[in-house]
Order: structure tokens, then sequence, then C-alpha cells
């Protein structure tokens, strides 16, 4: 199933209707995203699966920052915390690295949202492809995710 099929399939399963926004080009990174949208690089979020020992868990960051290891290590699944490869990230999330959703991931995989998020009234999040996305808050977003809120960039941006 495509990702964009999950996300939609996802968003009616909760009553909620959204709107995907679909570009012609890629979205896969911050930058080129806000470009799409004509937003501030910090109000795309950037979900990002990281593998502590073996088990995953999946951070969503606003696109200006980046994720302190210390503070993901700090959050206790695991001693040794490393980047998910790519094929950690199909295999765990369904979705290609570039088009996470953070929303539609398997029951059970951990989601934190930084704190970073809440500068922005909205945010805009992966719609499980590299050319789109959907508009949030960030309170939408930490119950939709069911995720946990957390400080996890860095200090320095």
């Amino acid at each position: 199933m495509d990702g964009e099929k999950k996300v939609r399939e996802f968003f009616e399963a909760a009553g909620i209707r959204k709107e995907i926004h679909r570009f012609s080009e890629s979205t896969h990174n911050s930058e080129l995203a806000a470009m799409r949208l004509n937003v501030e690089v910090g109000q795309i979020v950037k979900t990002i699966m990281f593998m502590a020992d073996n088990s995953p868990f999946v951070v969503a960051i606003s696109g200006d920052r980046r994720v302190d290891m210390k503070k993901a290590r700090a959050l206790g699944h695991g001693k040794k915390i490393r980047l998910a490869g790519p094929e950690d990230v199909t295999a765990h999330t369904g979705f290609a690295v570039g088009a996470v959703s953070p929303v539609s991931l398997p029951s059970g995989l951990p989601v934190y949202l930084d704190q970073s998020l809440r500068r922005f009234d909205i945010i805009y999040p992966a719609a499980g492809e590299t050319n789109n996305m959907f508009s949030s808050t960030f309170d939408e977003l930490l119950a939709l995710t069911r995720g946990k809120e957390a400080d996890l960039s860095r200090d320095n941006v």
C-alpha cells in the first residue's frame, strides 16, 4: 500500500478531514518542503527513526533543529542509539526515508514530539510520500500519534 493511502485511511478511520498537500517536486527535506509551502523551515516536521539497541522509536522535530543524542538516550530505550538505516525505517514504519509520517505508524512504536514544534501555530508533517504533507497543530499531532512531548533538540540550533 502506498504511503499516502495509508495516511488517508488513518484520517478516515479517525473521522478527521485533512487536506494532503501534494507537490510535483520532492519535499523530502525541510528546506524543500518549507519552500514549496512558503513557510518557515521550523514549521516542517522531520520524522526521524532511531534504533536503541534493536528497538525502534520515532522523534518528530522541527525542521530547523537537530536531535540531541544524549537526550534521546535518556529516554531509556537502550544504551546504544543510532539513526535507523533505510531498511530499518521501511521495515518498522512501512514508509520510505523522507516520507515517514508520524501518523499511521504501527502501534507500539514509541513516538516523541520535540517541544521545538510548539513555537508554531501550524506545523507540516509528511503524509506518506516524499512530495506531500498535511497541516496540523502540536496538540493535534500529539493526540493523533499518541506520542509524548519531550525536549530532544540540541541547545545550539
